[in-house]
């Protein structure tokens, strides 16, 4: 599937959730609570196991340079510019709250889904992505939380912290090494029958689009008039833009000497963020708070706008990709998905 066909399907999935969200939302026909939540994104996760080297996810492991920009960009920079940007914007029209749903969004955690599909789709450096969606999700268990309760004053939250690193686990690492383990037994027969991973991947991918947007479209955005509503998607775009540019500029320097191929990881992991643990998060620790619509509102925008936007770079780092600075040899089974 090539970019324009990838884009198609993108724009195609977001028309189909704006017709008939209650499909695709909780508690609709196709349960994504379950067959989005749990099936799809194991299935995801359980190829990218098979078609993995498990060298390719050594080299990852140990690859700190990439982590610590993934992770320190995420959890430091992006909030203090963040914090900087929404003192600046003190003296707009927009309501207090919304600029507090601004940090908010700033503290979280890369998704474990979103960012790995756009690495994916430009074939860029798929496991370290993996590995820092994951372990980023992870840390923003702890670290979300934590922030939030610093920056806004409050304490004695109590976050299901369990039940979410089970679901991470559940989700994300069983299936990799599940997929690690049929890769070690069957990788000759996987390589003669050469199964469609790449398609499954991607209807996987749209699959969980889909229900995302349906449960973005599912939810109000109450109390918002129009001008701070579009005022403020204009400036989550420019936001999102400033953002990406920022992350490929400062990874493509002397400084840190990356490939392009972790260059576009670095860029899609760093820049997207965690809805799935975001609205859950707020809801706890502002409960009753009669501005908790408010302060959701920029997440609920930054989620659905961060994939949209994503899938317009395809083009952009598959160009970056193919240049003699992000050349590289891809092992056999690797190129496939």
């Amino acid at each position: 599937m090539n970019n324009l066909q990838f884009c198609s399907g993108l724009i195609g999935v977001i028309l189909l959730a704006k017709l008939a969200p209650s499909i695709g939302n909780k508690g609709g026909i196709l349960h994504p609570e379950i067959t989005s939540k749990y099936f799809a994104v194991f299935l995801l996760f359980f190829i990218n196991g098979v078609t993995l080297p498990i060298e390719t996810l050594k080299a990852a492991l140990f690859r700190v340079d990439v982590h610590c920009l993934i992770q320190g960009f995420t959890f430091v920079v992006f909030p203090a510019f963040m914090y900087i940007l929404v003192m600046m914007l003190h003296y707009s029209f927009l309501h207090p709250a919304i600029l507090d749903g601004m940090i908010i969004l700033s503290v979280m955690p890369p998704p474990v889904s979103s960012a790995i599909m756009m690495t994916k789709a430009v074939g860029g450096n798929v496991a370290a992505a993996l590995f820092n969606s994951a372990f980023g999700s992870m840390m923003g268990v702890f670290i979300t939380p934590s922030l939030i309760m610093l920056l806004f004053g409050r304490s004695e939250i109590e976050v299901p912290t369990e039940i979410i690193i089970k679901q991470l686990f559940i989700t994300v690492v069983v299936p990799v090494v599940l997929g690690q383990i049929v890769r070690i037994y069957t990788l000759e027969w996987l390589n003669k029958k050469n199964l469609p991973f790449n398609s499954i991947s991607q209807w996987l991918i749209f699959f969980i689009i889909y229900t995302t947007f349906c449960a973005s479209f599912s939810r109000e955005i109450s109390g918002l008039d129009t001008v701070s509503f579009l005022f403020l998607t204009f400036l989550i775009i420019g936001l999102q833009i400033c953002i990406m540019v920022f992350l490929a500029v400062m990874s493509s320097s002397a400084l840190f000497k990356l490939k392009s191929s972790d260059i576009a990881a670095v860029v899609y992991c760093a820049s997207h963020k965690s809805i799935t643990l975001g609205i859950p998060v707020i809801e706890i620790i502002f409960e009753g708070n009669q501005n908790i619509s408010y302060l959701a509102t920029p997440l609920l925008l930054y989620n659905p706008i961060q994939i949209v936007f994503g899938g317009m770079t395809l083009t952009y780092f598959q160009k970056w990709l193919g240049s003699p600075k992000g050349s590289r040899v891809l092992p056999t089974y690797q190129s496939q998905v």
